[in-house]
């Protein structure tokens, strides 16, 4: 609105300087960018964005597989298994166990596992979660926050834009101020030294 306001006054103001109806016109083109363009940058993106990580919600529920395990024991110290899936269940804070699992094309898996809580006693059950050939694998992405990260990032590019526009703005204003004191230079150095000098105009 002040935007508008200013081009209004310059329309036809004899003081106007050309520089003067250019600054309001950035004005007004950065007002209509931040209140249009940058909402939009932000919508475009953030619907991008949620749309790849819903896809991946998808295969993640359709590809994994949610199944029981046994614990069969503890390992011994120093003992390696050749498959370690500790890294791959999300169980916090409870100790190391020797477990097994069925796949979900039915074969029987072995595997050092990190049990939940206090799980670790023999004949124990958990469950974690596993892909088509038994191999366990954190949980599938959940949908809730995959929308929240898909807000988070059109939001925060929505603000890039902003911040883009304002910097563009301020830009073209400083250039537009340097050549207002260039022009304004130019007239007192051509009218200075006859400044006060009677019939001179002054």
């Amino acid at each position: 609105m002040r935007s508008i306001v200013g081009l209004w006054r310059w329309r036809k103001n004899p003081l106007r300087r050309g520089t003067d109806l250019m600054e309001a016109w950035v004005a007004l083109v950065a007002a209509l960018l931040l209140a249009l363009a940058a909402p939009a940058t932000g919508w475009v993106s953030g619907s991008r964005i949620n749309s790849s990580l819903q896809h991946t919600v998808r295969l993640q529920r359709e590809e994994r597989h949610r199944t029981t395990v046994t614990v069969t024991g503890l390992p011994k110290e120093h003992h390696h298994n050749a498959f370690d899936a500790e890294s791959a269940v999300d169980h916090d804070g409870g100790g190391r166990v020797l477990a097994a699992w069925t796949a979900p094309d039915g074969t029987r898996r072995t595997g050092t596992l990190t049990a939940p809580g206090h799980r670790t006693a023999a004949g124990s059950t958990f469950t974690i979660w596993t892909d088509p050939q038994g191999k366990p694998v954190k949980s599938p992405m959940d949908g809730g926050w995959a929308r929240l990260n898909a807000v988070t990032a059109g939001a925060t590019t929505a603000l890039m834009a902003a911040v883009l526009v304002e910097l563009l703005r301020r830009l073209v204003v400083w250039r537009l101020v340097r050549r207002r004191y260039h022009v304004l230079d130019r007239a007192w150095a051509k009218a200075g030294p006859d400044w006060g000098r009677t019939g001179a105009g002054s």
